[in-house]
Parts: C-alpha cells; structure tokens; sequence
C-alpha cells in the first residue's frame, strides 16, 4: 500500500504509460538468501504430520515489510526451538500460499492483516485445514506468548508482587513442592523452555516470577540471598537455606539445576513417590532387589507451624548422618559411635526420611500410629490447634521364601502365596522421646541394631493405599479440538460483518432498504381507515339493542323468549305530559 500510495502522488498528472514498471523490483528486496525450511506443495504434508506443532510464515521476496520482519523471525525460532518447528512459504507458491487465505464477500482471497502473515499446526493436528492464524502484531514476544499458550498449550508463569509472594505463592503452590523463585528486572514473560519446565515438572516444583527493583533489593537480600537480578531462587522446605543462582542461564544448565534440586531436602510421602523412597511395602528398598531389611523414617502431621517445625528438626537429624558419612569417607570419623548404625543404613540406601501429610493421608497414618493418633492424623476440627506431629519409623522385611519361589519359578506356589505374602513384614516403633536431634539418631541407630541382629517373625497385613494428592491439574490446557481458521462462530460473525461494511455493494442495498421502508410507512399513516369506521357507526341511536338480562345465580347470561324481539313490533313515542 505505501508504493501504490507513493506512485499515484508522483504520477498524479502524468500518462500511465509513464509509470515505470514494475513497481516493486525484486533486485532492490530479495529474501531469497534469508530463507529457511521453505516449504513446497511437496513437503506441506510430510511437514504437517511430524510430531511437533508447526509454524509458518507467509512471505513475499519483493516485500520490505517482510525484509524488516525476517530478522525477528529468526529470533522466534531461537526461542520455540525445542518446542515448535518453524517453516516459510512464499506467495509466489499460489496453490500453498492460497490455502491459508481468506475468503471475504466477494469470494476472493485475501490476507486480513497483509504479509507477512503465521499459521500454525498443533501437534495433534493431521489435516491440511486444521490450523490457526495469528491474529495479534507482529512482535517477536507476542507471537511467542501465542505459540506457547495457544497453539503448545503450556502454563503461564505468573508474577508476584513481595506482599503476595509469601501468601498467595508459598503458602498456596502444595507444601510437598520445591519453589522455584525467578528474578526479572525488565518485567518481559517466561521463556518457552521455563514454561516448558513446569509443565514438566509440576509434581516436583512451583514456579514464580519476581520484578526486581533497587527499593526491594534490601528486603530480598535478608529474606532469600538474592542480590540483583536475574537470578534463580530454590526454596526446598521450612527452614532450609536458600539455593541462589544469579545470572543468565540456558536451557541445559536449567535442566540440570532442575535435576539437582527438584526434591526437598525432606521428601514427602506420597503415592507417586512411596516405591521410589522405598517406604512402600509392595516395593523395594533404594538400595535394590538384594536388601532384605530397611528402614523408613517418617514424621506424621497436620500442616501448620508445629509440622514445620518438626520437620526441620528431622530434617537436621538427616544432615547430622550425611555429615557421618561424608566423615568416614574422608578419615574423620564422628565422635559418636552411637549413630553409626543409622550413618551406616543411611549409606547404603537403607534408611530414608521422609514426612506424611496426615490430614490427606489419615487412613494410613492412623494405621501405623494405632489408635492413637489425636493431633496427627485427620482433618482438623472447628477451633481444634491441638497439633501433636508424630516420629516413627517402620522396619521393612522381605519374605525370603517367597522371593526364592519367585526365583525358580514355582508358579503353582507362588500363585498360592501370592494373596498372603504379597506384602513386605512391617514393624512400626514411635519416637516418645524429647525433640533433640542427637537423641533421635541414636534412637534410629538402636532400632537399626536390634532389627539388623535380631529374629524377627514374618507377617504381613492390608496396608491402605495413599490418596493421590493430585488429581487434576486446572493450568494444563487441551488443544486437542482446534477448528480450522475462521471456522468458529465467533470468527465469521466479526469478519463477515466488516467484510460488509467494506463492501461497495452496501450502499445501494441500504438505500434499497431505505427507500422501502419509508414506502411502507407512507402507506401505513395514508390508509383511509376513518371513513369506514364512520359507515360501520350505527345511524340511529335510539335503536340501540338492549343488553340481555343474565337471569342465571352466577352471573351467565340465559336466553328466553321475553329477549327476543317480534318481527312487528314498535317504538312507543312518549307524550309530553306528565300523567302516567
């Protein structure tokens, strides 16, 4: 439109055979060299059915809107990389570049928005007719944000403010969740791989973002370490430090910091992750098939302040073994030989920490802690604070027996024991003693002791199943019914009506319309109504019938013959005197 403009304001008074043709030269603007993955009617649909989503440019190689826009391009494929595949077709390609046109009154087809013009393929969509069309500008961080949430269907990270962080973030995202704090100072939207990441790991970790700001820099550097921006902040439980990174990252250094921090230091005990702890008695122990005996220490509690608090606790009592070990494997040996059963199962991956939400978890909280359970297990009541976490740990035994059946492959056997040793032995000890972490592992060590040494009868019994603590996911988004381009209700109303509007056939139809309607009314206020009604008016009033008499006890008119008037009969004209 800008050439077409500026050559009728230079060739305003002159011949058109003056005009010098053509008017767009593609020697001035190629975009040949520039292109990548061009697409022909060949490849269109070996293109379409690769599993990644799609997205395609529309171009022109004689257009400097498209030579302007081509830098930007190369930008969006940098950032969806991973997640969207992207391609180009030029317009000089009729058959291709016209299916992604469209249809206005007229029936020709056109671009609504000009070249240069994007469309996608989702990964779940097969047919050439099922894309989407970008509607927004052509900006590099808005078609991003299009392609990630409408087209990939990946959450939107949010940001927060300091004030909400901490109630509307922390205290919200699940208590079993590492929080994943990113620190922005320009405000700009998540990366498509961050996105990617939640996505990803959503069972692990809660993801935030925070616009930093110099008059903020104090408060976060107390309250989390952080002492500009960017940088990543890993919050891994109550009461833990911490875990700072500042600077840029990439995708694969994210992957790995994800990879390395993605559980809590004290990890909870749910249904996904039970066999994975080895405090499942269908499973097996962390430290693989051949361990026979292990040990699962878990602290039981309703969530709140003195859960935190006892899980800090535990938490420390966990470090004060890995710092045993790490001891022993250097020459220094901790002074304390009471914890070295504990520092020694925990080394070889038969002991594991873990703590178990018991307002969600109650049948199987109150199933280890007996009957005794108040202020542990449960939901808590009307003004009931009477929070009592509790620490126990559970010995696990393989049956031998049956492991050996399994091994040879007695099926006939195995079969009948399956029902009654299905299960591994399990013996539940409560910690009654006072919140000391040294007291506590040497309490842990003793029941390593006499578990490891002493002979223990086998049995079993029905352990209750974990509640699934998510059930649903409300930010995941379906794109799995994509209609095709301007095929929606919506879309064809609003385009239908200002492809009306612009149509030069509208004016001569409204004034059809128009003249049609005052038509109408014309001949509606001209009608001769009143002189029929004047010939329908009676002529005499005197001989105006007299209303029938109702002779019925509710009101209901009844004919007799005292009604009827006789064909003969006449008016009686009064006289002027007054006798009777």
């Amino acid at each position: 439109m800008d050439v077409l403009e500026r050559v009728k304001e230079q060739y305003q008074k002159e011949h058109f055979l003056k005009i010098d043709l053509p008017l767009l030269k593609d020697s001035v603007v190629s975009l040949t060299d520039d292109a990548f993955n061009l697409l022909t009617h060949d490849s269109f649909n070996a293109a379409i059915a690769e599993e990644y989503p799609l997205i395609i440019l529309v171009y022109s190689k004689g257009s400097p809107r498209c030579a302007h826009f081509i830098e930007y391009w190369k930008q969006i494929g940098t950032r969806l990389d991973g997640i969207a595949k992207i391609a180009m077709v030029e317009v000089g390609d009729s058959q291709l570049a016209g299916h992604f046109t469209e249809k206005g009154f007229s029936k020709q087809p056109f671009f609504r928005n000009g070249i240069p013009a994007i469309v996608a393929y989702p990964a779940n969509c097969r047919s050439p007719s099922c894309y989407m069309r970008y509607p927004g500008g052509l900006y590099v961080d808005s078609v991003v944000d299009w392609v990630a949430t409408s087209v990939v269907g990946l959450p939107r990270i949010l940001y927060y403010a300091k004030e909400a962080l901490g109630p509307q973030f922390i205290g919200k995202s699940g208590h079993h969740k590492v929080k994943v704090i990113f620190f922005s100072s320009t405000g700009e939207r998540a990366a498509p791989f961050l996105r990617q990441a939640a996505q990803e790991y959503s069972s692990y970790a809660s993801f935030a973002f925070v616009l930093w700001s110099e008059d903020e820099s104090q408060i976060w550097w107390n309250s989390l370490g952080v002492e500009s921006a960017p940088a990543l902040v890993f919050l891994k439980g109550p009461g833990t430090k911490p875990v700072v990174h500042h600077g840029n990252f990439s995708k694969s250094e994210f992957t790995e910091m994800m990879e390395e921090h993605k559980h809590q230091d004290l990890q909870q005990l749910r249904s996904d992750t039970s066999l994975e702890l080895g405090c499942d008695a269908r499973g097996h122990s962390r430290a693989g098939n051949d361990a026979a005996i292990w040990y699962c220490v878990i602290i039981a509690g309703r969530p709140g302040v003195e859960l935190g608090k006892k899980r800090q606790i535990l938490r420390k009592a966990q470090d004060q073994l890995i710092g045993a070990v790490d001891g022993s494997t250097t020459g220094n040996v901790d002074d304390s030989i009471e914890i070295s059963s504990a520092a020694t199962a925990f080394k070889d991956e038969r002991l594991t920490f873990v703590w178990l939400d018991g307002e969600v978890q109650k049948q199987i909280c109150a199933f280890y802690l007996a009957t005794d359970f108040s202020g542990a297990c449960g939901p808590r009541g009307f003004g009931d604070d009477n929070d009592k976490p509790e620490i126990f740990i559970v010995r696990f035994q393989r049956n031998a027996t049956y492991e050996a059946l399994k091994a040879e492959k007695k099926n006939n056997l195995v079969e009948a024991l399956q029902g009654q040793h299905a299960y591994a032995s399990q013996l539940v000890a409560r910690y009654k003693g006072p919140d000391e972490i040294q007291e506590i592992n040497r309490w842990i060590s003793q029941i390593i002791r006499d578990g490891d040494t002493r002979e223990i009868p086998y049995f079993t019994s029905k352990v209750p199943d974990l509640v699934p603590e998510e059930t649903n996911k409300e930010w995941l988004r379906s794109t799995k019914n994509i209609r095709s381009a301007g095929k929606s209700l919506k879309e064809k109303i609003s385009f239908h009506f200002k492809d009306y509007l612009t149509d030069p056939r509208i004016g001569s139809t409204l004034l059809m319309c128009g003249c049609v309607s005052l038509g109408i009314i014309w001949l509606r206020n001209n009608k001769p109504t009143q002189s029929t009604r004047q010939e329908k008016a009676p002529k005499d009033r005197t001989k105006r019938p007299r209303p029938k008499l109702s002779t019925s006890l509710f009101g209901q008119p009844s004919e007799s013959i005292a009604d009827v008037e006789p064909k003969d009969a006449r008016q009686w004209e009064m006289s002027d005197s007054d006798s009777d």
